[in-house]
This record gives C-alpha cells, sequence and structure tokens, in this order.
C-alpha cells in the first residue's frame, strides 16, 4: 500500500521525503571502500498465496478503523519525508502526504472510508492517489483498492494501476491485521491480476523500543516487512508502525531493491475545517475523474459521498 499500505515507489527519472538526511551513494568502481552490502533477504518470504475470503457482513454500515497500529481518523493529515536513490544512486526529495478524508464508497458490497495521497518529489506532485480501507468486527483493517493518477510537470498522464475488489478479478487484502504477531502466515494486502498488482506482508518484529524519528521517540512498535512477488527487482521494504498514539505508520526503510528509499514522520495534525474541505473536493474530484481515466474498473461503482463526521481542528 497502503500509499498508506503501499508506500513502495518507482523511479521515473526527473520526476517524481527533507528532515531527514540525504542518503548517499558511491559506485564501487570510483571508491577504495568496498560499498556495503545490501540487507540479506534470502530467509525472507518470496509469496503470500491465495486470497483471503471476504464476508461482507463482517464490515459495519459505517467504517471506523480503530487498529491500534493503523487507526484513520477522518480530519487527520500525516507527512512522511525523506529520499528516494534513482537509478544513478543520486538522491532526491521525496514527501508523502496522507490524508484521512471524511468521504466514503461502497466497493464490493462493503462501505469503505476513503483516504487521500499526495506524492511529492523534488518539489513536484508525481502522483496523486485515493484508496479505500474499511476494518472488520474482528479489528482487521482491509484495503478494497486504489486509483493512483500520475503526473509529469503537472499534466495528468493517467492512472494505469487502477483497481477495486471484485472488478476484473481483483480482492481485497490485509492492511493490518488485528493482533500482529511474530510467526504469523505472510498475508496478502491486495491483488488486482490485470494490473499485475499484488502485495504481500509479513509480521517482522514486534516491541521495538525508543524508535525515534523528526516527529518524536515512540516504544513497542511493530515493524512489517512488504513486497511485491510480481515485482522482485523491487525488493522489500520495512514499515514501522507506532500504536495507541493516532499516528500509525512513523517509518519506511528498504530492505534490498533497485530504488531504496527512507521515509520518517514529521508531523502528524488534525486539519481544520477549511483544509479538510480542499482535501475532500481533490478526492471526490479523483474519483469522478477515475470513471474515465479508470473507465474499466471504476464504470459499476458508486460514486464516493460525504457520509461521516470528522473531527477538525
Amino acid at each position: 500500500m497502503l500509499r498508506l499500505p503501499q508506500v513502495r515507489r518507482a523511479w521515473a527519472g526527473p520526476l517524481f521525503l527533507s528532515a531527514l538526511a540525504l542518503t548517499t551513494f558511491v559506485p564501487a568502481a570510483a571508491s577504495s571502500t568496498p560499498a556495503p552490502a545490501a540487507p540479506a533477504t534470502a530467509h525472507l518470504a518470496t509469496d503470500c498465496g491465495q486470497p483471503l475470503k471476504l464476508d461482507r457482513r463482517d464490515f459495519p454500515n459505517s467504517p471506523k478503523v480503530t487498529n491500534r497500529y493503523l487507526p484513520l481518523s477522518p480530519g487527520m493529515q500525516y507527512v512522511l519525508d525523506g529520499v528516494v536513490l534513482d537509478d544513478l544512486g543520486q538522491p532526491h526529495p521525496h514527501q508523502i502526504v496522507t490524508t484521512v478524508t471524511d468521504l466514503t464508497k461502497v466497493i464490493d458490497g462493503v462501505r469503505t472510508l476513503v483516504v487521500f495521497d499526495e506524492d511529492i518529489q523534488d518539489g513536484e506532485t508525481t502522483e496523486s492517489e485515493i484508496f479505500f480501507v474499511s476494518q472488520d468486527h474482528d479489528g482487521t483493517v482491509w484495503t478494497f483498492g486504489e486509483n493512483p493518477e500520475l503526473y509529469d510537470n503537472g499534466v495528468l498522464t493517467g492512472a494505469p494501476s487502477s483497481w477495486l475488489s471484485g472488478v476484473q478479478g481483483a480482492h481485497a487484502g490485509i492492511a493490518m491485521l488485528a493482533k500482529p504477531k511474530v510467526g504469523t502466515r505472510t498475508y496478502l494486502q491486495g491483488l488486482a491480476p490485470a494490473v499485475d498488482f499484488k502485495d504481500c506482508a509479513t509480521v517482522f518484529r514486534t516491541g521495538e523500543k525508543n524508535v525515534c524519528v523528526p516527529a518524536g521517540c515512540f516504544g513497542n512498535v511493530l515493524e512489517i516487512d512488504e513486497f511485491a512477488p510480481l515485482d522482485p527487482a523491487g525488493g522489500h521494504q520495512r514499515k514501522f508502525y507506532a500504536p495507541g498514539v493516532g499516528v500509525g505508520l512513523i517509518q519506511v526503510t528498504a530492505a534490498g531493491g533497485v530504488d531504496p528509499e527512507a521515509l520518517k514522520l514529521i508531523s502528524s495534525e488534525r486539519l481544520c475545517k477549511a483544509d479538510l474541505a480542499g482535501i475532500r473536493q481533490r478526492a471526490l474530484d479523483q474519483d469522478t475523474r477515475a470513471y474515465t481515466t479508470a473507465a474499466g474498473v471504476w464504470a459499476g461503482s458508486p460514486h464516493a459521498r460525504d457520509t461521516i463526521d470528522a473531527r477538525t481542528c
């Protein structure tokens, strides 16, 4: 995801978070000191099996995402900041701004919460995304689809990786387990064969102490290992989640792959009414555009709409 469960991004040249110090890279041929070895990933899972059965009766009529490691309160905005390396190993400022809207959209028979992401690289928006989540009665958070729009110098170039659960063979997946434990079987985060999308995750470590980012220091942190079996060159990512503080994702690090990136939470805040209204309209506009840019996926789905009371500053 995430996007909240999908932060993985591919390098797209000069397009495409800056409190975090830039990671440096020195080609081995130009240095007498050997380059540091990439993190070992041989012991990590390489797939996550088939989709779990989705029981629509397990979800409430109005989505409330209160999972302690992934709380999504309408009106909250989170900013991850850091760098991504290009094909030459050069660092580029990269920022992801995630806003939990007060919109919902019915997907595959489940009313989901609409989350809005803006991906900013080198000061320009390169991707704008709406994605859809809902929490079942047991506390597991599910991802039901996404619409990532791509931009080149401010111009929309399309949304080729859009998918919705129940359409064209796509299946919802798990964004966060209700009770994450080491040893739990690797799980599917989402599957969309039509766009070659399949993301998997494994609970890598729990109970990490004193994990510090610009937004603060956190304890009892959960570390999740994520990967895409259909894109083995992308490597693995580690995502760190802090419990019970209304924050959720606080850090992303790379564990191999061709385009490593490092992100840390620099702020989390509750938006004021006017700011939330602006984001809401952008999300509504994007949902409307998807009936054109991703017509084959969006055609049978109801429009997103404002159905949740959001707290504002």
